[in-house]
């Protein structure tokens, strides 16, 4: 009988998850599983309720990442009424969007995935976190980060009442607009933040690049992961997380397709297995190949290494230094290596900063025109963005009083769930040796799903009502052998 390892919860993420590791005779790892443990159902409690509810309701799936469901769901309300914002409404949106981006992937990197270079895979767990974090750059850079993200947060609260849960969006336009004081205060955050985004990706050429271990690390085979590519790219094919058309390219960095997001279904299939409550993604015209990589599969992923292998440059001048600096570092487009992840959020960051700058300087964003109010409902609209984790698709239907019929969600986890589980084997077969558990490597195991910043409350939603972990090791016969607890 197979043994079976489990790491439940995963940690440093959004949500609830485990990890199933199944070793074979000779302790070696046979198998492995991501496997989340929630249930989402956004999707059927939303149905009767006033399309215009939506980007009210739906930000309450996840506190990490609300914007973007705001943010799309709005977009599908335009879509819904056949209206396009106006001028000064869609600055004030993409303003609201890029404050998202630098709060959301600075969190991601400071909080979730530094702790793993800057003390190390293998420190001690009660030292692995922020905490430590801060001890070991210091505290200035500690108190940038919480000051750079408060004052993001405060845009968007400026903007649509709430960092927390977004409350702005309105089919086509925005709740209010920015005057001429709030001008000066938003280019002043933007100017702060690109200068600090560039301390930040210094920091990581010096503390990842510039170690030669981590080096290794990045460019191993333990993590890196041969599939398609998905993100929005603009009309350059350049990265862009508001709006334009779904890029794919192949393994080979090839381009598979380019579509609207409405015809998504025409692009993306679903697919069901027992052992987790998402719903895994693939290239519906290749067909469901299962998890596997390399030639013959139909995965793909999205989010920030997924957008920047898609497109063909970043949008602004000092992003799309660091995007070419990048490339060339890791030999080329695309890169599979998995931890780039983290390289190319704080790459966007840059970007998402420099367009803030944009906007800030731009004078329609104080005009009072701010809504377009022609709207002539269709009873059917979908929205698309770029959340931080990827692309992330609203699709509504109406009866003809506009309540909602169907509601759709396709979220950036939920299409990266299947190559997680990939990336989780590869991880785990490269460090956990002859049935040999040690806390460091069970890390390792959980830093292949950590670039991915997955939101398990985006991709499912239930509450489980506890989060300890605990790993139980048995032998060939099914009895335990051991029980590691990690309170």
């Amino acid at each position: 009988m197979t043994k079976k390892l489990t790491i439940n919860p995963i940690t440093r993420l959004e949500g609830h998850g485990k990890i199933e590791i199944l070793l074979d005779d000779n302790g070696g790892v046979k198998d492995a599983y991501f496997q989340v443990i929630e249930l989402r159902g956004f999707e059927r409690f939303c149905i009767g309720r006033p399309a215009e509810e939506m980007p009210r309701i739906t930000p309450n799936i996840c506190g990490v990442c609300p914007s973007p469901h705001n943010m799309a769901s709005t977009k599908a309300l335009d879509d819904l009424y056949s209206v396009e914002p106006t001028p000064t409404a869609k600055l004030i949106r993409q303003l609201h969007f890029n404050a998202f981006f630098v709060e959301d992937h600075f969190i991601h990197f400071f909080f979730m995935s530094a702790p793993d270079f800057v003390l190390g895979p293998d420190a001690d767990p009660a030292d692995r976190n922020i905490i430590g974090l801060i001890k070991k750059v210091g505290p200035d850079v500690g108190g940038k980060v919480i000051d750079i993200r408060k004052r993001c947060r405060e845009i968007i609260k400026l903007i649509a009442s709430k960092p927390a849960h977004p409350e702005g969006g309105l089919p086509g336009g925005v709740s209010r607009g920015i005057t001429s004081e709030e001008r000066e205060w938003i280019r002043e955050t933007a100017d702060d933040t690109v200068q600090f985004t560039r301390v930040a990706l210094g920091m990581f050429k010096d503390l990842v690049l510039g170690n030669k271990k981590y080096l290794n690390m990045v460019l191993s085979d333990a993590y890196r992961l041969e599939t398609y590519y998905m993100g929005l790219v603009d009309e350059n094919k350049r990265v862009n997380f508001y709006e334009g058309k779904i890029r794919v390219v192949d393994p080979k960095g090839n381009e598979y397709a380019v579509f609207d997001p409405r015809k998504y279904a025409d692009h993306m299939g679903e697919w069901v297995e027992p052992w987790t409550y998402i719903r895994l993604t693939h290239l519906r015209k290749l067909g469901w190949s299962g998890l596997v990589e390399g030639d013959g599969t139909s995965l793909y992923r999205v989010g920030p290494l997924a957008r920047l292998n898609v497109a063909e440059g970043m949008a602004t001048p000092l992003a799309q230094r660091e995007y070419e600096y990048m490339f060339e570092a890791l030999g080329g487009k695309p890169s599979h290596h998995t931890l780039a992840f983290h390289w190319a959020r704080l790459i966007e960051t840059l970007q998402a900063a420099e367009d803030m700058q944009r906007i800030a300087n731009d004078p329609l964003l104080t005009g009072k025109d701010i809504r377009n109010m022609n709207l002539k409902l269709k009873k059917v609209g979908i929205g698309c963005v770029e959340a931080a984790r990827g692309t992330l698709i609203h699709h509504y239907e109406t009866d003809d009083r506009g309540l909602i019929t169907k509601a759709n969600l396709i979220v950036a986890t939920q299409q990266n769930a299947a190559p997680i589980c990939v990336s989780v084997k590869k991880a785990a077969a490269e460090y956990i040796k002859s049935g040999e558990v040690k806390e460091g490597m069970l890390n390792r195991v959980e830093m292949a799903f950590r670039p991915y910043d997955p939101c398990l409350a985006c991709a499912t939603h239930a509450l489980p009502g506890e989060t300890p972990l605990e790993i139980t090791i048995r032998d060939a016969s099914g009895k335990v052998v051991k029980i590691l607890k990690r309170d």
